[in-house]
């Protein structure tokens, strides 16, 4: 049996970070289209793109430096991440008064890299996940820092619990939760919420075609060390995955889909033309799955999506998704 998070330390997170976090809404599928793109599902909208940085990467960064001593964060903390969870470790650090250096690959996009330096982090690029993982480490050897994972470690689940206690406080008898995966980090700490809150609600995962390692994980029976990433979701391509997370995953979570990069694309543009929403390609995936491989099976139900995050800038997202049918 894994080790999840306790509903009491779920709620105890919750109150602990409400200072620096947002609770983020849950609202009905309010667009023009639902019955087209979802049939007879009622959907409901975790809006947790309205977090602050952006996604809800920063619940967990904030409820891990929570957990630090004043000597660890008096030395500061470090990250690796192509994104979402390097804007929200230099916010955890903002807020709560460190310093933070993440480190990112050359490729990462500007718009993401600039956000962390406009919250005072220091970036550091590095070639690829090898080397961000050895800077990493260099800086906690020799300027002493703690690093913030991306998606491993209990502070992280129970950070990313409180999106599941939110979700289950706004709607009463949910059938299904949709969440998408990366790491995993984000999936277990919502499945650890809502399989002790609604017993009967499934959990399923989302993931692109391009970046499968959460169902290769389990599919191999333990987390792979090493993941072949090639989707446009890069907040979804997680390089490896890691015991901790696998082992929640592999408990609570009912069932994995993929969604691929061209069927996340069309929904990036109709989150804008139906929802008046710009999302990043994670974002969509939830919604994606939902007017895809999960649609029949959810039919007649009531279904939470959690849409991630949104860090995209104009030019990306006009790149990414196709011109509406005029």
């Amino acid at each position: 049996m894994s080790n999840y998070p306790s509903l009491t330390s779920i709620r105890e997170t919750a109150e602990r970070i409400a200072p620096h976090v947002i609770r983020t809404p849950t609202l009905p599928y309010y667009g023009q289209m639902a019955s087209q793109y979802f049939g007879n599902i009622q959907v409901f909208l975790k809006m947790e793109l309205f977090q602050r940085t952006g996604s809800f990467k920063a619940r967990g960064a904030i409820n891990t430096l929570m957990h630090m001593d004043d000597q660890q964060r008096g030395k500061g903390v470090t990250a690796f991440s192509a994104g979402n969870h390097a804007i929200a470790t230099a916010y955890a650090a903002k807020a709560l008064n460190t310093s933070a250096k993440v480190v990112m690959p050359k490729t990462a996009n500007p718009y993401r890299v600039e956000c962390c330096k406009a919250l005072g982090a220091e970036v550091v690029l590095g070639n690829n996940i090898s080397e961000l993982m050895d800077i990493v480490s260099t800086l906690q050897q020799q300027e002493g820092r703690t690093m913030i994972h991306p998606f491993e470690g209990a502070h992280t689940f129970t950070g990313t619990a409180t999106v599941g206690l939110e979700l289950c406080m706004d709607v009463t008898e949910l059938d299904a939760v949709i969440v998408p995966v990366g790491g995993g980090g984000l999936i277990a700490g919502i499945a650890a919420a809502v399989k002790q809150l609604t017993p009967a609600c499934q959990v399923f995962g989302v993931e692109p075609h391009g970046a499968q390692g959460m169902s290769q994980s389990l599919a191999a029976g333990a987390p792979i060390p090493k993941v072949a990433v090639s989707t446009i979701a890069d907040s979804l391509g997680a390089p490896m995955h890691l015991p901790l997370s696998f082992a929640i995953v592999n408990e609570l979570v009912d069932e994995i889909v993929t969604v691929d990069d061209s069927a996340l694309s069309s929904f990036m543009n109709t989150t804008f033309t139906d929802l008046n929403l710009v999302v990043e390609p994670a974002c969509a995936a939830a919604m994606t799955a939902l007017s895809g491989p999960l649609k029949e099976k959810l039919q007649g139900k009531r279904v939470a999506v959690i849409l991630c995050g949104s860090n995209i800038d104009q030019l990306t997202f006009n790149r990414m998704t196709p011109p509406a049918p005029g």
